[in-house]
């Protein structure tokens, strides 16, 4: 029994115990009682035993043994990802945004989709995205959710400050370049004005030694007779040194001499930005009658005062305060019903004069009213007054002549100071410097010698042939003799020339520094092209490119006026329309010229204009008598009409 029991075991293979990862499995259970250095266990002898499993080692050491399916490699096996109630909360708010994207029919389902599956992508800004959402309690919209996921972005980005996203760095980079840009233009300024005032100082330089040389010549005399009487010998002018004639400070002495001249008065003009109440006692042209149909409200400001246009029962213009006498509401925004203005905001109507005579939803209340002004209709425009006692004569002088035809009707708002916008419409010098892409292309420099010599020759020479006139309060006018279209004819005045163009400039003073410009061309020859499709909008664009190039300049003078400069500090022969126009404000302004006097119209050609007379510049005389053409007025082409005016306002 007990050799029995010492005796190995015999082979064979029992089932392993079923497990999770491994079925009945067979194993080998029959072991040596042997070591595996060949020794044996306990007192029984050694035995020669082979094991039979040994032609299987080929296959591997552990061949027909069991095996663990736990090992490491089941570990790098992909795994079935466990939702958890987080994750589903972020998928059921990314399926609710593509619901609401398709609700909205803003972007298709599939669009929607792919656009959130991206985002989703980055774990933790989609986690970071979805609590900003939860908390905020907004609407799941993809928009929502990219403002959320960029949000979580900065937040990243901010504690990490390494991390920085694409669309940080585009930005970063587009205002980099936006910066080296405006450094690029700030230097080429720089560079700039460093040359003109190089250039400058040369000239200066130039300027002194000059002068220094003649200053050195007219004393030289002096230092020869003196230097013969005391028997001292002489240098030539070539053996003195040339830092001899010139030192720092005669040079600076010599230079601000010249270029501190003696100032000229101004002739006691001056401008200013304010509206001065005696302008309100005259009429003023604030619309063009084709622009008033029946039903038409058109708003307008005068002197700092709202106002609006319309028609009555009768069909004649009204004036009345654009503003409700109930709440203040514009009655502009309302609308014309039978010949009365309607307030947009409660229904209350007024008539032409201003009373109010409707209040619907309420009880009628007496004596309510608005302000109304003056209005009366007259040769194309609609008149108001603005001031007290209107008189009866309305002027009759914006009418074309007869033979024209008016070509076009412009309005526009300007944001220049009205008076300085009639100055520049009368100064005609300022054209072949401005207007170098517009009417005056090509217009030559009048050159004042040959001007001189003509005038003294002949009698009469005109530069341009052009005749202009102030008209009283703020219109000015123009008539242009043509060659030919778009050409002037140089020598001649313009009623010598077989075409003309006949321009009319309304400028009202809307409020300080504001100006309601009204422009009406006329011609005397092709009448047809009115006819022509669109070309209405062909005028209004050569009108806006015209006031385009003046528009720099007369905002320029507005700014150094308000800052304390002085717009008449020289002025000069070709100045002297400028200059009625100013001294007729002002003495207007003083109340020293009222009435008929106040509203007579000055005129004059070219060629007056830019005669070199001292009398037109003067200080104690106003004008010189000058010839109106009855064209300024209306009439007939072929008569003048010859207006004496003196003193400091316009009396005829």
């Amino acid at each position: 029994m007990n050799t029995l029991l010492n005796k190995p075991k015999c082979r064979g293979f029992e089932l392993a115990p079923p497990t999770s990862t491994n079925r009945s499995i067979r194993r080998p259970i029959c072991k040596s009682l042997q070591d595996s250095d060949g020794s044996s266990t306990g007192n029984s002898p050694p035995l020669d035993y082979k094991d039979p499993d040994a032609k299987f080692k080929r296959y591997g050491n552990f061949f027909g043994g069991g095996y663990k399916w736990t090992s490491d490699w089941l570990k790098d096996v992909p795994r079935v990802r466990v939702r958890t109630a987080e994750s589903r909360k972020m998928n059921e708010m990314l399926d609710l945004a593509v619901l609401n994207e398709r609700l909205a029919g803003n972007l298709e389902p599939w669009e929607a989709r792919a656009k959130l599956e991206y985002l989703k992508m980055r774990k933790q800004n989609w986690e970071l995205a979805y609590e900003y959402i939860t908390k905020a309690e907004v609407t799941a919209t993809l928009a929502i959710i990219e403002e959320a996921f960029l949000k979580a972005e900065e937040t990243l980005n901010s504690k990490n400050p390494d991390n920085i996203s694409i669309s940080e760095m585009k930005r970063k980079l587009i205002a980099l370049q936006q910066q080296v840009g405006d450094a690029q233009e700030r230097l080429q300024a720089t560079q700039a004005r460093v040359e003109e005032n190089i250039q400058h100082i040369n000239t200066l330089r130039a300027e002194a030694a000059a002068m220094e040389r003649a200053k050195a010549a007219t004393n030289w005399p002096k230092g020869l007779k003196e230097a013969r009487h005391h028997n001292l010998e002489v240098p030539t002018l070539k053996e003195v040194p040339s830092k001899a004639l010139s030192t720092s400070y005669t040079a600076t002495e010599s230079v601000s001499s010249l270029r501190a001249p003696k100032q000229r008065r101004n002739m006691g003009l001056h401008s200013s930005m304010e509206l001065e109440e005696p302008l309100k006692m005259f009429w003023y042209p604030t619309e063009f009658t084709s622009r008033l149909g029946k039903d038409t409200l058109i708003p307008f400001e005068l002197f700092g005062e709202p106002w609006v246009l319309f028609r009555d029962e009768s069909g004649r213009p009204s004036c009345i305060r654009d503003q409700c006498a109930h709440r203040a509401c514009p009655l502009s925004i309302g609308k014309v019903v039978d010949g009365q203005v309607e307030c947009a905001y409660h229904g209350w109507q007024f008539r032409g004069d201003g009373e109010c005579t409707k209040m619907p939803s309420t009880q009628q209340c007496r004596n309510v009213a608005v302000a109304a002004l003056p209005c009366v209709e007259k040769d194309g425009f609609i008149w108001v007054w603005p001031g007290e006692n209107a008189p009866d004569t309305v002027p009759d002088f914006t009418l074309p002549p007869s033979g024209y035809h008016i070509h076009a009707e412009i309005s526009v708002e300007v944001p220049v100071e009205h008076g300085l916008l009639i100055e520049n419409l009368l100064d005609l010098a300022h054209a072949p410097f401005t207007h170098v892409s517009t009417f005056a292309r090509g217009w030559p420099v009048p050159d004042f010698v040959k001007f001189h010599a003509q005038r003294v020759l002949s009698g009469s020479w005109d530069p341009y042939p052009i005749d202009m006139a102030f008209l009283p309060p703020c219109m000015t006018l123009s008539v242009i003799g043509l060659e030919q279209p778009g050409k002037i004819e140089r020598g001649l005045r313009s009623s010598q020339c077989k075409r003309h163009l006949h321009q009319l400039h309304v400028c009202l003073p809307s409020k300080k520094g504001h100006t309601r410009l009204l422009y009406r061309m006329s011609l005397d020859f092709m009448p047809w092209l009115r006819s022509v499709p669109l070309i209405d909008r062909v005028w209004k664009s050569v009108a806006g490119q015209v006031l385009g190039e003046d528009l720099p300049l007369v905002l320029g003078q507005q700014d150094r006026l308000v800052r304390g400069g002085d717009t008449w500090s020289f002025p000069v022969s070709y100045d002297k329309l400028a200059v009625r126009y100013r001294r007729w404000r002002n003495a207007v302004a003083a109340g020293e010229s009222s009435g008929a006097a106040a509203a007579s119209p000055a005129a004059m050609s070219a060629g007056e204009l830019f005669s070199e007379d001292k009398e037109a510049v003067n200080e104690d005389t106003l004008f010189e008598t000058c010839e109106v053409p009855a064209v300024h007025r209306g009439g007939d082409v072929k008569t003048n009409d010859v207006v004496h005016t003196y003193g400091r306002g316009f009396i005829q």
